[in-house]
């Protein structure tokens, strides 16, 4: 026999299974990776007692300013975002949520990934030393590169490499700096021919950039709006979609004349 329920009593009854599904879903692990602003290095200075860049076979110069390569957090492979973690992240100006396997490759385990970083790191290093070395019609069989950063992994220092060697050994080719004693920053991938391409967290970046001092910004073209979102008072954006394109607005920064691009 069954017997018709009150309204107040109804609702008890339905709320029970909505309580225990929200609970549920704010305690399960959600495909998710949370991302803050990550360390930045300055490429024309030391990492760990190492200097990042070490060139021989060709005179370098001296060099001021700083070009710093930035870099992003995200939470490990393994580690359970739950809804909480989500929605803190979600209204915070310094963090974003970003699709687990968008970060991390979802068929690799923790130690895949670590070696799959390592390797683009490597490869983009490679990059950046032919770019840098064809920009300047040097022969890298006499010319040699070698660049150290450690624990940090990808493809993304691959633009702020190549203008480091740059630097080093030409300057803006006429005796100054390419930073004009300035601390620049900036992300970006780079093919041997010197060709910039996106990369993942600017909006990120921009934060790390700007907290370890610097006022000028190297952002790929294609992630201008990206760069925007966020932007930190007192950083100023350059697009860039080539190695050559870089140095050019560098140049036209520092002597204060010439065109230099904005987003």
């Amino acid at each position: 026999m069954l017997s018709r329920l009150s309204r107040p009593q109804a609702l008890v009854v339905c709320a029970v299974p909505v309580v225990a599904l929200i609970a549920t879903a704010a305690l399960a692990p959600l495909p998710f990776a949370l991302t803050q602003p990550g360390m930045t290095a300055n490429v024309l200075g030391e990492n760990k007692g190492e200097p990042v860049i070490t060139i021989s076979g060709a005179a370098t110069r001296d060099t001021s300013g700083q070009l710093r390569m930035t870099t992003i957090e995200a939470t490990g492979p393994d580690t359970s975002v739950s809804l909480g973690d989500l929605l803190d992240s979600w209204f915070r100006t310094d963090r974003a949520v970003m699709p687990r396997d968008a970060v991390y490759p979802s068929d690799k385990s923790t130690k895949e990934i670590e070696k799959y970083n390592t390797e683009q790191m490597r490869e983009s290093q490679d990059a950046a030393s032919e770019a840098a070395l064809n920009y300047l019609d040097l022969d890298p069989a006499k010319v040699k590169v070698d660049l150290e950063l450690a624990d940090v992994g990808g493809p993304s220092a691959g633009l702020l490499f190549s203008l480091g060697i740059v630097d080093k050994l030409d300057g803006d080719g006429s005796g100054g700096d390419l930073t004009g004693g300035r601390t620049v920053a900036g992300t970006g991938t780079i093919d041997a021919d010197g060709k910039v391409g996106a990369v993942g967290g600017v909006a990120l970046k921009t934060q790390a950039a700007r907290r370890d001092g610097a006022t000028v910004f190297l952002v790929p073209k294609a992630e201008c709006s990206d760069a925007k979102a966020e932007l930190p008072e007192g950083l100023r954006l350059i697009p860039v979609t080539t190695l050559k394109g870089a140095v050019d607005s560098l140049i036209a920064l520092e002597k204060g004349n010439g065109k230099v691009p904005s987003c």
